[in-house]
């Protein structure tokens, strides 16, 4: 049992750095006034899966259900 905590807190700690910064990567989400008026469907708006800032929200819901299971795996196990 001790070498599967030790293995599954180093993950643990490399998933919440990795989560950090992921998150510090993202841009902001506030679109100023022009939200309110639905001008946020632009090409872009609609294509955003495809860019860097879609892979990098997919890689945070990731990381954060990793985050979340290694959390109770660890809770479990200690």
């Amino acid at each position: 049992m001790g070498v599967l905590r030790v293995l599954l807190s180093i993950l643990f700690v490399i998933d919440c750095v990795a989560l950090t910064v992921v998150v510090l990567m993202q841009e902001g989400k506030s679109q100023g006034l022009g939200a309110l008026s639905g001008a946020t469907d632009s090409y872009w708006g609609k294509n955003k899966g495809r860019t860097m800032e879609g892979g990098l929200v997919r890689f945070t819901t990731m990381m954060g259900i990793a985050f979340f299971v290694l959390a109770i795996l660890l809770n479990i196990i200690g």
